[in-house]
């Protein structure tokens, strides 16, 4: 690879954003996509396909094989309330290979007890968020059901453009979140962004059966097309 080519991609993954090294496999030649160009290659569907599934591959075009070698950043969870469902929802998330952390200021919730080896911040969203580094390679899950800790959570990953943004609570629980947060500046467009009720409809009951629902909703927005996800 030229120090050219490595310089850029190091400064992409650097700033946890993806992108994509196309080898023609005949003649070892290589150029950088990266995810912002991804729309107007000409292999957009193929990069894109490639990238969604966070693995590298080799594909044929007009008779070259050409191989893409995916550099996506780790998926991180960042789940706001130390509750039950969280307790099933984080270990679940770091078997699948995501960097998860878990926020609530009420202590008596978020102790290392009820979180072994899960990284604890027992602050509130204000003082815990800014530091993680919130990205679109986050999905943001907020289970409290109180007000005073998921609404302003959920202001900032609205402004961090996390790939998934799920809320726990009914339709009549979402209906009044969503006229608090616009009270608070946002918009029609953020209020869609909120799975809610959360996770997938497959009957779930128990924390440990919504976890499941939450983690397939997490995994469909991140790999399927926008219109096989919603």
């Amino acid at each position: 690879m030229k120090l050219s080519t490595l310089t850029e991609l190091n400064a992409e993954r650097a700033a946890r954003r993806p992108a994509i090294v196309v080898t023609d496999i005949a003649n070892g030649e290589q150029r950088l996509v990266k995810a912002s160009e991804i729309a107007a290659d000409p292999l957009r569907e193929a990069l894109a396909k490639q990238l969604r599934m966070g693995k590298s591959g080799a594909i044929e075009v007009d008779g070259k094989r050409l191989f893409l070698n995916v550099h996506a950043p780790t998926a991180k969870l960042v789940i706001v309330g130390a509750v039950h469902i969280s307790q099933a929802l984080a270990p679940l998330a770091r078997s699948l290979g995501y960097d998860v952390t878990v926020v609530d200021p009420r202590t008596a919730f978020a102790s290392a007890e009820r979180f072994p080896d899960v990284p604890l911040i027992a602050e509130w969203p204000e003082q815990a968020l800014p530091p993680l580094n919130v990205d679109h390679y986050t999905a943001f899950v907020a289970v409290t059901h109180d007000p005073k800790i998921d609404d302003p959570a959920l202001l900032h990953a609205f402004a961090r453009d996390c790939f998934y943004i799920g809320a726990l609570g009914s339709k009549k629980t979402h209906a009044r979140r969503a006229d608090r947060l616009k009270a608070q500046g946002a918009t029609d467009a953020d209020i869609a962004k909120i799975h809610a009720p959360i996770g997938l409809a497959i009957g779930a009951v128990s924390p440990a059966e919504i976890a499941v629902a939450i983690m397939a909703e997490i995994t469909a927005t991140l790999r399927l097309p926008k219109a096989s996800a919603s």
